[in-house]
């Protein structure tokens, strides 16, 4: 018997993927802009080891990594920056046009080998998408064991229906895009200061811009409408995370948000995954702008506030009253809203919800005790409440653990008010 093999039709061995990119020059460097699958970032980047720090690169975070493989699962509108990779010369480029431009671009591959590129900004995305793929991987296996099994029709349609469902996930992997700029330099030493610079130059975005402008989150979500309140309007910074002593503002935009976390969540808590899909913006606006409505009623300095016009020029050197509230009083501390905003949920919540008329009458009978920064007299220091506050502090303590405490406290004052209040 005669057998005739044609050996074009057999797999080759492959080390190595091939890319349309362009050419260009950056510091005197050529630099490759590609695109490349998802998928393939595994493939041709080394996959950082977070029990490992690379010598040229910083330590990764598995979770942060982790974090971003979910994000790409549940986000079809996922949206990132190109990464940026250093080539120690393993990278062939064949011009495809007549100025060099533009050509095929050949990279070998990380896996099976030495790596060529090695990975300057990053690591979290190739981490995160080798923790997807594996995670996909993993999950088909399990479910083809299942159906191997003797189960019921009912049950067998529901682990096909999965399976389908994570092999188009990994046929998105397959088949969206990310940007990839590769550096050619031989030099390992100026390669590291490569990622120093990149490092140095990067302006890092504020947590007051990502409670702006980052949408997937509600206390986000309502800032703008939120903002709008009469004690907030034109006195939330858009961009600073501290209020200083020269800020003039009352807060800043994340301050908000926490303090819409508090009311919705509670102090010490998050909005769960749960409760964002289930909690609409309305909801969370009214419930908010609520809480401020009560405490610029019942707190005389808020009431002040409330009632300063923005909107006339603040005479030069002189402090606006939302800085003199930061010198004199608890309230100027985000800390305190955020545990005012704590109780107020829990007065608000069960079966029986307090009103806001009666919530506002409570608030009111702590006013005068909000002076700061506190005395060894102040009923912050003589109560249950003193292991919550330092010595002449002029807010409360910071740690998650006392935050809650503090809220524990002041709402149980509501219904057996402890002595001078």
């Amino acid at each position: 018997m005669t057998i005739a093999i044609d050996p074009r039709i057999l797999s080759k061995p492959q080390d190595s993927s091939t890319y349309l990119a362009l050419k260009t020059i950056q510091g005197g460097r050529s630099v490759y802009s590609t695109r490349v699958p998802l998928l393939d970032l595994p493939t041709i980047l080394p996959v950082p080891d977070p029990n490992n720090v690379d010598k040229d690169n910083r330590k990764v975070d598995r979770l942060h990594a982790k974090q971003f493989g979910e994000y790409l699962d549940a986000k079809q509108d996922w949206v990132a920056p190109a990464l940026l990779a250093r080539d120690g010369g393993g990278c062939d480029f064949q011009q495809a046009d007549d100025e060099g431009r533009v050509g095929y671009l050949t990279v070998p591959w990380a896996i099976g080998g030495i790596a060529t590129l090695r990975t300057i900004d990053g690591q979290h995305r190739v981490l995160g998408v080798a923790i997807e793929k594996q995670r996909i991987t993993d999950a088909i296996s399990g479910i083809d064991r299942e159906l191997a099994r003797k189960v019921t029709v009912d049950k067998a349609a529901r682990l096909q229906a999965d399976r389908d469902r994570l092999v188009e996930q990994m046929n998105r992997l397959k088949r969206e895009y990310v940007g990839l700029d590769i550096y050619v330099e031989p030099d390992p030493i100026r390669a590291q200061q490569m990622f120093v610079d990149v490092a140095d130059n990067a302006k890092g975005i504020s947590s007051a811009v990502r409670a702006r402008f980052d949408n997937y989150k509600v206390a986000n979500r309502t800032l703008s409408d939120v903002i709008d309140h009469p004690l907030l309007k034109g006195r939330v910074d858009a961009e600073q995370d501290r209020m200083t002593i020269k800020n003039p503002n009352l807060l800043g935009a994340k301050h908000v948000a926490d303090i819409t976390r508090a009311v919705i969540a509670g102090a010490g808590g998050r909005i769960t995954k749960k409760a964002e899909q289930s909690l609409t913006d309305g909801e969370v606006i009214e419930q908010v702008k609520d809480f401020l409505d009560v405490i610029s009623t019942a707190f005389g300095d808020l009431a002040a506030i409330t009632e300063e016009d923005t909107s006339v020029p603040h005479p030069a050197g002189a402090s606006t009253l939302s800085q003199n509230l930061r010198r004199t009083s608890l309230l100027g501390s985000v800390g305190m809203l955020r545990v005012l905003g704590g109780v107020f949920r829990e007065l608000r919540g069960g079966d029986n919800p307090a009103e806001l008329d009666d919530i506002t009458e409570f608030f009111r009978s702590l006013d005068r005790h909000m002076a700061a920064p506190v005395t060894e007299t102040s009923l912050w220091r003589t109560s249950n409440a003193n292991d919550d506050f330092e010595p002449n502090a002029s807010a409360p303590i910071m740690r998650t653990q006392n935050i809650v405490h503090l809220v524990g406290v002041i709402t149980g004052w509501y219904r057996k008010p402890p002595q001078g209040l």
